[in-house]
């Protein structure tokens, strides 16, 4: 008996530093780890973060301080306070808690994007006013994208004669859809790169949470 409760307690206090071994499952087989279960709820907190959905980032992170060893929790606590500063689009305060891990803050490009998405999409439960202000410049967006495009259409058609208002602003619609493919590829590219950084800040974090 005595046994087993030391072979528990090993086990939790190396709880994160099976993350970097996890990060590879999928959510449905991090939802079913029971192992190293403090581990899997902080990635999938991280995860939902990611998504910008911070009641269910927060959850996972409260399910995984609840099972994590006392001398893990700050490593944890942190790594949350980070997560949910990106899940509820807290540029400066994200910047802050990254830095208190011990990492590279993101560049002001990064912020940057992150306050306009702030803008675009607030979190859930903004004011009405905020959720208004955030539709005007979304439908601004739109427009300025769809102006620029159709500028664009007719540029390219001068040499062949011209093109029509209508026809502009379609051929500006699927400029529009093209670009913002590329850069989704980009960011795709970019967000794989974040994941490198990730995993070796969680290689880090795992060395701190040595006992």
């Amino acid at each position: 008996m005595a046994k087993q409760r030391q072979v528990k307690r090993q086990m939790r206090v190396g709880a994160l530093q099976a993350i970097p071994e996890l990060e590879s499952r999928s959510d449905e087989e991090l939802l079913r780890e029971q192992r190293h279960r403090v581990a899997a709820r902080a990635i999938l907190g991280a995860r939902a973060a990611e998504r910008y959905d911070a009641k269910t980032a927060r959850r996972y992170f409260n399910e995984a301080l609840a099972g994590a060893h006392p001398h893990e929790r700050p490593a944890l606590r942190q790594m949350m306070k980070a997560s949910l500063a990106l899940a509820e689009r807290r540029p400066d305060e994200l910047a802050e808690a990254v830095q208190k891990l011990g990492q590279e803050p993101p560049s002001r490009r990064q912020l940057m994007v992150l306050r306009l998405v702030g803008l675009i999409a607030p979190p859930p439960g903004s004011s009405l006013a905020v959720r208004a202000r955030a539709f005007l410049l979304l439908a601004l967006i739109v427009v300025l994208l769809l102006a620029v495009g159709a500028g664009i259409a007719q540029l390219a058609a001068l040499p062949f004669g011209g093109v029509g208002f209508f026809g502009s602003v379609l051929l500006g619609g699927l400029i529009v859809v093209a670009v913002i493919a590329v850069l989704a590829l980009m960011g795709r590219r970019r967000q794989g790169r974040l994941r490198e950084r990730q995993r070796e800040r969680l290689n880090e974090l795992r060395e701190r949470a040595r006992p």
